[in-house]
């Protein structure tokens, strides 16, 4: 059983980081503000998966992933907002989805490695949805830059990445509105994969957490 302290700092961590998480997705308008918002946003986004790793496990491997990650996010966010090209948007979706995998990897541990049902656990839960959900729209974002046209909009409007982050967000949680529609093969292909994972996603969390409230009685 855990001590009070570390409980309550646990709960602490795991509502900072959900806390963070749903600034960052909200913000993403600042990375083509202009002056010194796309580094703020930037250095932002690269912080808050590292603290978080450092916050929820010791694991000297994971810490190592993710923080190298996130310096690398942090370099690629700031050549494609000062010195825009190809290249470099490229390598915001590169870097972007290594750095989630890396906090994926240590939400489930976290998350699925307990043995207790705590809130901690549960706001873990939750981060760990809404990683996926944007590590997704980091993928299809790459898909697009790899064939674009992959993604259409019913209004005609470009898309992206604040669209992509939204529509990756209504195809996890399976809403599906209908104005952004995946046209090519790879696009399909993952957006179908996001779908499925969405719902298993809920089912699995749902039976596990369960399952250990049940062994408690």
């Amino acid at each position: 059983m855990l001590s009070i302290p570390t409980a309550r700092y646990k709960v602490v961590a795991n509502a900072g980081f959900l806390a963070a998480l749903l600034l960052h997705n909200l913000t993403y308008p600042l990375s083509a503000a202009g002056g010194i918002w796309p580094g703020l946003f930037y250095g932002f986004y690269a912080a808050i998966f590292v603290v978080a790793t450092w916050a929820l496990t010791d694991h000297r491997l994971l810490r190592g992933i993710v923080g190298g990650a996130g310096l690398a996010v942090f370099i690629a966010g700031l050549l494609n907002s000062y010195a825009h090209s190809n290249g470099a948007a490229l390598s915001v979706y590169a870097t972007s989805i290594a750095y989630h995998l890396g906090m994926v990897v240590v939400l489930a541990r976290y998350t699925f490695g307990t043995k207790t049902v705590m809130t901690d656990v549960l706001l873990s839960a939750t981060s760990l949805y809404l990683v996926i959900g944007s590590g997704f729209a980091a993928v299809l974002a790459f898909i697009e830059w790899c064939a674009p046209g992959s993604f259409v909009a019913s209004s005609g409007a470009a898309i992206d990445w604040q669209q992509m982050i939204y529509f990756s967000y209504v195809t996890l949680t399976t809403l599906g509105y209908g104005d952004i529609t995946p046209v090519g093969f790879y696009a399909q292909s993952f957006v179908t994969f996001e779908a499925i994972g969405g719902t298993l996603y809920t089912v699995i969390l749902l039976s596990r957490l369960v399952g250990l409230h049940a062994s408690r009685g």
